[in-house]
């Protein structure tokens, strides 16, 4: 049996920062456009929490919100409402597609705990962290950053 560190002590916090981020499994052939995706469901975990077959779903995931971005933009160029080859006014079919895409998107979410409540906690708990983390980067952004602290990009 592991020993369990503290996660509020300093080395616990310098772990933390030491760790790679993961990159998605070689096998998967995720599209250049979902990275920054990627990037922000792989930062909602620890590094270290991650398994190979999360990083799986993790990639399924930044992949599904990629195309949900995509075929939002191609429904708003599109329209709504198009005509089919007789001529007769119909609902784009891309809804159905966006609305597939977003039912897997908010499931996958869930199972791999990166949704809000997982990552933020109940929404009763929010708005004190919120009101604390507001009052902490207004402090930071106040043009008074000296460089000592290390900022998140």
């Amino acid at each position: 049996m592991t020993k369990k560190h503290r996660l509020d002590t300093v080395h616990a916090e310098g772990e933390m920062v030491r760790e790679k981020m993961p990159l998605p499994p070689e096998h998967i052939r995720l599209p250049e456009d979902a990275m920054p995706t990627w990037f922000n469901i792989v930062r909602a975990r620890d590094y270290k929490s991650w398994t190979a077959i999360d990083l799986e779903h993790a990639a399924n995931l930044a992949s599904c919100l990629c195309d949900l971005e995509r075929l939002r933009h191609e429904v708003r160029r599109e329209g709504d409402i198009i005509h089919n080859p007789r001529g007769t006014p119909i609902v784009n079919p891309k809804h159905n597609l966006l609305e597939t895409l977003s039912r897997r998107s908010v499931a996958l979410s869930r199972m791999l705990h990166v949704h809000a409540e997982a990552t933020v906690g109940k929404s009763e708990d929010h708005a004190k962290r919120s009101s604390r983390h507001k009052a902490i980067h207004d402090g930071l952004d106040d043009n008074r950053h000296d460089g000592l602290l290390a900022r998140a990009h």
